[in-house]
């Protein structure tokens, strides 16, 4: 299985989110990560969608994508040549003891104490997948009280993902 990173540009109207995210449902696809934010014009959002499977499923899906009403550009951002990052926040529950412990793995990488309370800790880190699920795995001897990701955002490096087009 492979894994494709798509850089969606669509209009910033009511129930793009829905249509886009029905195309995959429909077809029996797997969104394996999704994030949607406006762009620097309001008149657009960006999606970037995380897609798994054969060569065959994952063309497909570009095109049927880039045939929907509200999509504007379909762009692949390949390996090497994107810059994709994610959020966590983690809930930590420590004791006093365990407090350095933890401060010290969030510092390795570069995270940040975004709260602290008598015996819990708040946690967040961006950066690529690996980082995270590093970060995660060393946590494991902790207790995890609460976790959220945010999913993939990722655009292309330089000026290759600035869709032209729309000019």
């Amino acid at each position: 299985m492979n894994k494709r990173v798509l850089s969606i540009l669509v209009d910033n109207t009511s129930g793009v989110l829905s249509r886009v995210s029905g195309l995959f449902s429909r077809r029996g696809y797997s969104i394996d990560s999704l994030t949607v934010g406006e762009t620097e014009n309001p008149a657009y959002s960006r999606m970037t969608v995380v897609v798994h499977g054969d060569d065959q499923v994952l063309d497909q899906i570009e095109k049927q994508v880039a045939k929907l009403e509200d999509v504007r550009c379909v762009k692949v951002l390949q390996h090497g040549q994107r810059v994709c990052r994610e959020l966590i926040l983690v809930t930590v529950a420590v004791t006093a003891e365990e407090r350095p412990a933890v401060v010290a793995i969030a510092d390795i990488f570069r995270a940040k104490i975004v709260d602290v309370g008598m015996d819990t800790m708040m946690i967040e880190l961006t950066g690529n997948q690996n980082k995270l699920n590093a970060f995660v795995k060393l946590l494991n001897g902790y207790e995890i009280i609460e976790m959220v990701r945010t999913g993939i955002a990722g655009l292309s490096r330089g000026a290759q993902d600035t869709f032209d087009e729309l000019d």
